[in-house]
Parts: C-alpha cells; sequence; structure tokens
C-alpha cells in the first residue's frame, strides 16, 4: 500500500513538472520569434508541438490544458502584438476570445484522445497521427469559428475580395497550414517518443 501510494506521488509530481515545463516553453515561443512566423495575413505557429507532445505523453486533460495555454497567449497577442488578432479585437472582443481558446483547447485534448485510442494497438503509429491531426483540428475549429464570427464582417469580406468560400479558405490557410502540420507531424512524434522513454523508469 505504501509503495503504492508513493508510486502515484511520484507520478504526480512527474506529471505536474511536465506540465509546467511544457507550459514555460508555450509561453517562451509565443512572446519571442521562434514560436511564430509571419506568412500572409496570419501567423505560421509552431506552438502545437508542445501541446501536441503533453497530450501524447501525459494524456488528454494535459492536452486541453496546454491547449488552453496556448489559447490565452494567442488572445494575448490580439492587444496590438498581431495585426489580424488585433482588427478582430476591434471588431467583436468576446468572439476572438472565443475564437482564440475554444480551437486551442478541442485541439489538445482530441489529439490525446486520438492517441490513447490508437496506441492500444498501434504505439508507433499513434505518435504520428495524434502529432498530425493537431495542426489540422487547430486549423479547422479555427477556421470554422472565423467565418462563422467575422465571415460577413468588412474585414473578411475585403480579405476574400470576392474569392469564392472554399479557394479563398485554401488560400488563406495556404503554406501556414501545410508547414505546421510538416512541423508538427516531424517534430512532436520523436520528442514524445524521447520523454515517454525517459520518464518511464520513475514511473
Amino acid at each position: 500500500m505504501a509503495k503504492t501510494t508513493k508510486r502515484a506521488r511520484r507520478r504526480k509530481t512527474l506529471a505536474l513538472a511536465q506540465n509546467a515545463i511544457l507550459t514555460a516553453l508555450i509561453v517562451l515561443m509565443a512572446f519571442t520569434p521562434i514560436g511564430y512566423l509571419p506568412l500572409g495575413p496570419v501567423k505560421m505557429t509552431f506552438i502545437m508541438v508542445p501541446v501536441a507532445v503533453g497530450a501524447i505523453t501525459l494524456g488528454e486533460k494535459s492536452g486541453a490544458f496546454l491547449g488552453l495555454v496556448f489559447g490565452i497567449t494567442s488572445f494575448i497577442q490580439c492587444f496590438g502584438l498581431d495585426l489580424f488578432g488585433t482588427t478582430l479585437f476591434g471588431i467583436n472582443p468576446v468572439y476572438t476570445f472565443i475564437m482564440c481558446i475554444v480551437p486551442r483547447v478541442l485541439m489538445g485534448y482530441l489529439c490525446g484522445v486520438i492517441y490513447k485510442f490508437i496506441a492500444r494497438k498501434k504505439r508507433k503509429l499513434a505518435l504520428v497521427i495524434a502529432s498530425f491531426f493537431a495542426p489540422v483540428l487547430n486549423t479547422v475549429f479555427f477556421m470554422s469559428l472565423l467565418m462563422i464570427f467575422f465571415g460577413n464582417s468588412d474585414y473578411i469580406m475585403g480579405i476574400r475580395n470576392g474569392a469564392e468560400l472554399l479557394p479563398f479558405l485554401v488560400a488563406f490557410v495556404g503554406l501556414n497550414g501545410v508547414m505546421e502540420i510538416v512541423t508538427t507531424t516531424v517534430v512532436a512524434p520523436p520528442v514524445a517518443s524521447a520523454i515517454k522513454k525517459a520518464t518511464q523508469k520513475y514511473k
């Protein structure tokens, strides 16, 4: 009984330490050039990588929490740090807050769920698929809310410049989305796998 309690306490402490490190990494990336790369009207971000790593190594709850941290830092960008976000905030701050937070929380949570489901039979494949879906889900949720909340605004209509919805979405996401998918799918799996192996002996 004592050994079980001690092991459980050790696991909890280890999880808290990992969450803290990944949270600090997200904040660091969010407010330094290593987190965002300007490409067109929106910025490409690499912050999905630590969120995916946390979801894979610590589970869906940690994925949701790290997604929340990511979302909060994204919302802070709307206070003059990012032109696109700042403009949307000026149109409707509540919608902008929801758009920044909800997609990231769902992305982190579902990334953990996807990994857990596939890892029952194919652990290595689960690493890749969960990492792949992190940027995909983030983009789908973000763009869906963008069009629901701001699709008819003068700002978005001006960016569309008469383009049909589907071609506009493809062009808007464009290189950003592709690079986010490639980066997260390539970087997150080996990092998550290394962390799992390194922490296994402490569990």
